[in-house]
């Protein structure tokens, strides 16, 4: 008898097991012919948000490598960067990175020691560059106070304090900031961020368009025609590129 009981609960166990199977067969999502032919990883790709390109209305991403007393870095700034940026603000977005050819040093108390290309005094001004860029995040009041300053760079303070006045920039923070440890830890990451370019600097200014440093001597000459270019390869010419 105990027997039989036994038998009786293990057909229900099995029937109950066969239900379960049967109703999950009917109930999973259904896999399309392409899941079948691609795999599981065509899946991932087809809803990667990090594989999707940019849209085409996004705005291009120009990083500027640059030293504040480099006549070269003068020139784009002024006679190339500014005029792109006043024809055409809405697609491009533009980050500085004052620091160029220099080198960083830690020091045995921990503080920072700086090497720049045209002497200390250029270290000093690519610091209050940097604590600037940091301090103004309007992209237009940032982009004039550079321009600004880089224009007559030979005594940075007195430049600093001419250009923020001259551009309604507050002064007592960013000058905290220059004055501090925090200016030199700026322009630190500042180096970091060029020595981590591939490929190296070799020449300054560098730029970079979303990422690629492409053709140099073009992008030098004609901002404004390789931000166009691409932001062409993304979609629709922009009208102000037309």
């Amino acid at each position: 008898m105990f027997q039989k009981r036994q038998l009786r609960f293990i057909y229900l166990v099995i029937l109950i097991v066969v239900i379960v199977l049967i109703y999950k067969s009917f109930t999973s999502p259904h896999r399309s012919s392409s899941d079948e032919e691609h795999g599981p990883d065509a899946r991932v790709e087809q809803t990667s948000d990090e594989a999707a390109p940019k849209p085409s209305d996004a705005p291009i991403y120009v990083m500027v490598f640059y030293e504040a007393l480099c006549p070269d870095s003068k020139y784009f700034v002024l006679r190339q960067l500014q005029p792109a940026f006043q024809r055409a603000p809405s697609i491009m977005e533009i980050q500085f990175i004052p620091y160029g050819k220099a080198t960083t040093t830690t020091k045995q108390d921990g503080s920072l020691a700086f090497d720049c290309q045209h002497g200390p005094i250029e270290c000093e001004a690519n610091i209050i560059h940097a604590c600037v860029v940091e301090a103004v995040h309007d992209a237009k009041t940032r982009l004039d106070m550079v321009a600004c300053m880089i224009r007559d760079n030979i005594i940075p303070r007195e430049s600093f304090q001419r250009c923020a006045k001259e551009h309604g920039v507050e002064i007592e923070s960013i000058q905290k900031c220059y004055d501090s440890p925090h200016g030199a830890e700026l322009l630190k990451l500042h180096g970091e961020a060029t020595h981590a370019l591939r490929p190296q600097v070799s020449f300054i200014p560098t730029i970079t368009l979303d990422g690629s440093q492409g053709n140099q001597k073009t992008i030098l000459k004609d901002l404004f025609g390789s931000v166009c270019q691409v932001a062409a390869g993304r979609g629709p010419l922009p009208e102000v590129c037309k």
